[in-house]
């Protein structure tokens, strides 16, 4: 499974290449930036230390929904309060759901946020399933390069492995039944519910392929039945 490292927004230069600096250790090579020039800065480039290559192939983008357009499975980051979102996993928790899904989507991405505020929500709301590190703290918040170190080293074995032969239509799975589950609240008129909506937002993320092609047969039948 090829996997991207996206930053949003990072502020500090040397946290950039810090970041980049545990990509390139544990093999990673896949750095996207939304809305910040911080890669280009000198500082960015002490730090990598070695890793230079990562930061001369960044690629740049204005917004976080044009990082992942290619992407067919997205991880995001928080360490914020999850009330809203319930549904995550630790770092040692995706290994078996990302390697689940390399069977079936080509791509991921992980993404992390802004270093003093993190991810909004409506940026949050863009991932398929988040994820944070549990810690013993006061205050719980990692650097962000540490951050990205303690992700690379647990799911460095991912990129590692031969990748499987995905179909388009394979690819397409997760995306489409999001949105006709999407489409089909909204005909039972019920996507006003937000706590149906989120909850059902959040748990596509958690399928694995077989669950997913179920509940495509499970949407059709309810469908096929509201027309008759």
């Amino acid at each position: 499974m090829h996997l991207a490292i996206v930053l949003v927004s990072p502020a500090r230069a040397e946290n950039v290449g810090a970041a980049a600096r545990a990509m390139k250790t544990m093999g990673f090579t896949d750095l996207r930036i939304v809305d910040s020039d911080a890669h280009l800065q000198d500082g960015a480039r002490r730090v990598a230390h070695g890793a230079g290559d990562v930061l001369d192939n960044v690629k740049t983008y204005p917004t976080l929904s044009d990082a992942l357009a290619d992407v067919s499975f997205s991880v995001a980051t928080t360490a914020r309060s999850r009330a809203k979102f319930h549904y995550y996993a630790t770092p040692a928790e995706l290994v078996p759901l990302l390697a689940e899904k390399s069977a079936w989507l080509p791509s991921a991405a992980l993404v992390f946020g802004r270093e003093d505020s993190g991810l909004t929500n409506d940026e949050l709301a863009l991932a398929d399933i988040l994820t944070g590190v549990p810690m013993v703290a006061d205050y719980p918040s990692l650097n962000l390069g540490q951050a990205v170190m303690v992700y690379c080293y647990q799911l460095a074995s991912l990129i590692q492995n031969v990748p499987n032969v995905v179909t388009q239509r394979d690819e397409n799975q997760l995306r489409a039944l999001r949105l006709r589950a999407r489409a089909l609240l909204e005909k039972l008129e019920v996507a006003d519910d937000m706590k149906m909506a989120d909850w059902l937002d959040q748990r596509v993320g958690m399928l694995e392929q077989r669950d997913t092609a179920m509940l495509h047969r499970l949407l059709h039948d309810i469908e096929k039945k509201l027309t008759e």
